[in-house]
């Protein structure tokens, strides 16, 4: 029988497999199979369909995204070109026609 890793957000070993998911019952993380065999220093980000962002990229918004402090709306449909991966909660800077400097989420644009 096969040793199941660790939890990778709560370290439990009470792990177990679901398909192709790990599952954990402490904390309901779930993770992909294939994902353990990733390089986790990097951080990969990926659009609202799955495929991988990178620098330079060009996206597109996938819902009306209000912009704080103001009342302006970034629409959907808006292109973005030349975005920059970041870390941290906002995983994209990028500069938006008529409105300025923006960091937008990866989970609310697709690639273009």
């Amino acid at each position: 029988m096969s040793e199941l890793p660790d939890c990778p957000k709560c370290a439990s070993t009470y792990t177990y497999e679901d398909r192709e998911m790990f599952v954990c019952p402490e904390c309901a993380h779930e993770w992909r199979q294939d994902s353990m065999l990733e390089n986790t220093s990097e951080s990969v980000v990926k659009d609202a369909n799955g495929n991988i962002l990178q620098d330079g990229d060009s996206i597109t918004v996938i819902k009306d995204l209000k912009v704080r402090g103001t009342s302006s709306v970034v629409k959907v449909g808006t292109k973005v070109k030349n975005i920059r991966i970041v870390d941290g909660d906002h995983d994209i800077d990028c500069k938006i026609k008529g409105i300025g400097a923006m960091k937008l989420k990866s989970e609310f644009v697709r690639k273009a």
